[in-house]
């Protein structure tokens, strides 16, 4: 017999029978071998044999089949497939059970075995194991290098640094500024002069008007924030501060640098108009912030001397850019319901569908007319009244003058009233040759052969004698927009309303009936 390891147990148990292949009843067959049957050959007597005498012989006895048990074989703990017999020898098994008899009236009767049966039994070791080792412990695998990181590309040099992009923040509260006074009211705003608690330093906020707007946040502030965010880097641009709000949707504030004057009441404050030193400065600074506008792709389409600031310094600020926006190459169609009307250029009066930046050098053309006599060059009452007034003074257009002219849509339902040729230069005497030659390149019919900003800004005008005057020498005036002096109402006209808001419908609105 094999030796086990030393950590198995074995222990005996006591011998116990094996099984049959059948249950064998107890009435049947006697497993300790005692005889308690009157038949000695194993066999069942029947009724009928007994009656007739017919008695088996024991050749006639069916011998008892037993069933051979196969050794039990064991399994060691460290061999999976190796098979290891017991020490014991194969037993018999014990005897099938006789079949009964089908009359159950008597008992059956067993005939005595040819041989006596042996009591079999058999000894079973058990075997216990001791606890199976375990696996050893995974040891972890190094890891496979991670790949090498690709370098991140270089920022280009042409790209600004992202220091120059501030990162997004929510609105302050108009609380943080401290109102002092009205400044005036406009077509979409009402300004008004105020003082900031934590510096201490004065801005003008631009209240936006949304009381009527019915489709959310106006599409003309938008471009307004826009186009003050894009331009109001330059010098002689108002910029932009920052945008506040209040407790409700409806007021919103944008806070701007406070300037002291508009051309506008400086023009009906002062005794006498501005010299031609000073008007060749202003003139300067304007066409410098125009062009400006017009190289980052942004129409102004508002010019007039109320849009034009100037403070105590002769510094000139381009201010309300309501009606402004983006243009492109190609234009395409714009609305024709821009500019003021003093200050509105032919092309628009005749409904033009398409128009360029020259509609703003018309604007400048009419402001330095202006400048330079002290009141409004075309004050119309009207569209047809200032196609007039426009005739009048520059002569009657023609497809000579002006090529594309008698294919605009308007030109056929007007009745064109004044001379054929332009009367500028009696109006103008004391201009000098230069001078009048800038002011009729600003005011010329055909918009294509208008002058551009770039271009105007370069005139001879500005290099002949009176020489621009210093900034710093004009003279200071009391601020009326600071509450300083009180000056007579101006009749001025007011820029043109948005379509939405002149076609209205006639009935109330809902809300009036709840």
């Amino acid at each position: 017999m094999q030796a086990w390891p030393e950590d198995s147990r074995t222990d005996e148990v006591t011998e116990q029978p094996i099984a049959s292949s059948s249950r064998l009843p107890t009435d049947v067959i006697d497993m300790t071998g005692a005889d308690n049957s009157p038949n000695k050959s194993g066999t069942k007597r029947s009724k009928w044999a007994e009656e007739n005498g017919e008695i088996p012989s024991p050749s006639t006895v069916p011998a008892i089949k037993r069933r051979l048990v196969r050794p039990k074989k064991i399994r060691k703990p460290d061999e999976g497939n190796t098979l290891v017999p017991s020490d014991e020898s194969p037993s018999a098994s014990a005897p099938a059970p006789a079949p009964r008899s089908s009359l159950p009236s008597q008992p059956p009767q067993l005939s005595q075995p040819s041989q006596p049966i042996q009591p079999i039994s058999i000894s079973i070791k058990t075997t216990h194991f001791a606890d199976p080792p375990q696996p050893p412990a995974l040891i972890p695998q190094p890891s496979s290098p991670a790949p090498p990181r690709l370098p991140l590309p270089t920022r280009s040099k042409y790209a600004p640094p992202r220091s120059a992009h501030p990162p997004l923040v929510s609105c302050r509260s108009v609380y943080n500024y401290t109102r002092l006074n009205h400044i005036e009211e406009g077509t979409y705003g009402v300004v008004f002069r105020a003082r900031c608690n934590d510096t201490g330093q004065i801005y003008a906020l631009k209240k936006l008007k949304l009381d009527e707007e019915k489709q959310g946040f106006p599409i003309t502030s938008l471009r307004e924030v826009m186009a003050l965010m894009v331009s109001g880097e330059h010098e002689n641009v108002v910029g932009i501060k920052e945008i506040v709000v209040g407790d409700t949707l409806n007021q919103i504030f944008i806070v701007m640098p406070f300037i002291e004057h508009d051309l506008k009441t400086l023009l009906a404050d002062m005794p006498h108009p501005f010299l031609q030193s000073e008007v060749k400065t202003i003139m300067l600074q304007l066409l410098s912030a125009v062009g400006h506008c017009h190289a980052n792709w942004i129409l102004h389409r508002d010019l007039k001397t109320s849009n034009l600031l100037m403070n105590n310094r002769g510094q000139i600020k381009v201010a309300d850019f309501g009606l402004a926006r983006k243009f492109g190459d190609p234009l395409g169609e714009m609305t024709q319901l821009v500019v003021t009307l003093w200050y509105r250029s032919p092309e628009l009066l005749l409904g033009a569908k398409e128009y360029t930046t020259a509609v703003d050098m018309w604007s400048i053309g009419c402001i330095f007319a202006e400048l330079m006599q002290g009141e409004a060059l075309f004050p119309g009452r009207g569209e047809i009244d200032q196609i007039n007034r426009i005739y009048q003074l520059l002569g009657r257009p023609n497809d000579e003058l002006w090529p594309g002219y008698s294919s605009l849509p308007l030109v056929q339902k007007l009745n064109p009233v004044g001379p054929m040729f332009s009367t500028l230069r009696q109006k103008f005497r004391h201009l000098s040759y230069e001078g009048h030659n800038l002011l009729s390149a600003l005011l010329c019919y055909d918009p294509e052969r208008r002058i551009s900003a770039e271009d105007a800004g370069k005139h001879l005008y500005f290099d002949e004698s009176p020489l621009p005057k210093h900034p710093d020498l004009f003279a200071s005036f009391p601020s009326q927009a600071a509450g300083e002096r009180r000056h007579k109402s101006l009749v001025s006209p007011s820029a043109p309303h948005r379509l939405d808001r002149i076609q209205k419908d006639t009935l109330a609105d809902l809300d009036s009936f709840v």
